[in-house]
């Protein structure tokens, strides 16, 4: 999952991760907020619109002496994380494309390169552009776990990044920016997709009880098999 392209032009959620935290991110957060309160659930793309640029911002607060410390992601130190979404940020995005999924790298290749940070934002971008892509949400999509509509593998990938940027954050001292509105609905997704047969090594562990008071965000994390 180069440097960001802002030139005009780029789709909205290509702009917001180019910019960052700027006051466009601001409105689609306030955006959220307002369709959660009046009992609406946001769209896959709306979900990417406010989480890609979250976990853009993250990366390129992460040093590079931060890059092989351990991150929750059990076994995963913060550029496997990195790792691990530029390779599904790749695979999914030539789907979107309609271009199949592509190969697998060999296996032990590091696809994070001399510029783990860049690269990273690289991929967040080409796959926030491919979900655009005419068409992309009706494709049938090659998952990990089976051939899925376009819409859901777009819900799923908001869940495994939302996950991922507190995976990021938690490893290297920084906070997590994500409105609770869209945690909301991206746990609910999770409910309904993560089954037993997820739970397995290297996917999903057993569910964990969030601590008392926790926030939907700690709730997510939780459901996953993290000590949150």
């Amino acid at each position: 999952m180069p440097g960001m392209d802002t030139t005009a032009g780029r789709d909205e959620t290509s702009r917001l991760v180019a910019l960052g935290r700027d006051r466009e991110a601001a409105r689609l957060h306030a955006r959220a907020t307002s369709a959660h309160r009046q009992g609406e659930t946001l769209d896959s793309i709306q979900q990417l619109d406010v989480i890609l640029p979250v976990l853009v911002d993250l990366a390129r607060n992460v040093t590079p002496a931060q890059l092989d410390d351990p991150s929750p992601c059990a076994e995963f130190t913060v550029r496997d994380v990195f790792d691990h979404m530029i390779g599904g940020g790749g695979f999914f995005a030539a789907q979107f494309r309609g271009e199949g999924p592509p190969d697998a790298p060999p296996e032990g290749t590091d696809l994070t390169g001399a510029d783990p940070v860049g690269t990273f934002v690289g991929a967040m971008e080409s796959l926030a552009a491919a979900a655009k892509q005419p068409g992309a949400l009706d494709r049938t999509v090659v998952a990990p776990f089976g051939e899925v509509p376009g819409d859901f593998a777009v819900r799923y990938l908001a869940f495994d990044g939302a996950v991922h940027a507190w995976d990021i954050a938690t490893a290297t001292g920084q906070s997590v920016d994500l409105p609770d509105a869209v945690v909301v609905d991206v746990l609910a997704f999770a409910r309904q997709a993560i089954g037993p047969e997820m739970r397995v090594p290297g996917a999903f562990g057993p569910e964990v009880r969030a601590p008392a008071g926790a926030s939907t965000l700690q709730q997510l994390v939780a459901f996953t098999g993290r000590t949150a």
